[in-house]
């Protein structure tokens, strides 16, 4: 199984934490613009964890460098089933660059905005005192 892959199963933020690239670019399925830095996206992964419920990976696909990975999962938010997909990209040196997530249908990620946009105020506090 894949670091990233088991650190998302096991809900450990600081294993995911450890895997993300100082540069690291977040590109949200909610938000217009990319976060960028290694503080904000993993703070906006710990509130992702706190918001998921029956998370679960359903698929891995990856390319034979194993630069890009494509992690498809299910999860449930505000009541809602939804179904995303995170598209990682790998650095020289192994830790992620670039992490764009995909979901839907739209109610979910209505909902997704929602409930995330209630933890962004703690999300901005995480990422400054980190």
């Amino acid at each position: 199984m894949h670091p990233f892959r088991a650190a998302v199963e096991n809900r450990d933020a600081d294993a995911i934490e450890a895997l993300l690239a100082e540069e690291v670019v977040f590109t949200s399925p909610v938000a217009f613009k990319p976060y960028a830095g290694k503080a904000i996206t993993a703070a906006i992964l710990r509130g992702v964890l706190r918001v998921f419920e029956d998370f679960r990976y359903v698929r891995e696909i990856a390319d034979p460098d194993g630069r890009d990975h494509a992690f498809v999962f299910t999860a449930t938010v505000g009541g809602r089933e939804i179904q995303g997909c995170d598209f990682l990209h790998f650095d020289e040196e192994g830790r992620i660059d670039d992490f764009t997530v995909m979901v839907r249908p739209l109610s979910a990620a209505q909902a997704l905005s929602e409930a995330m946009g209630a933890q962004f105020e703690r999300i901005s506090r995480e990422a400054a005192g980190a």
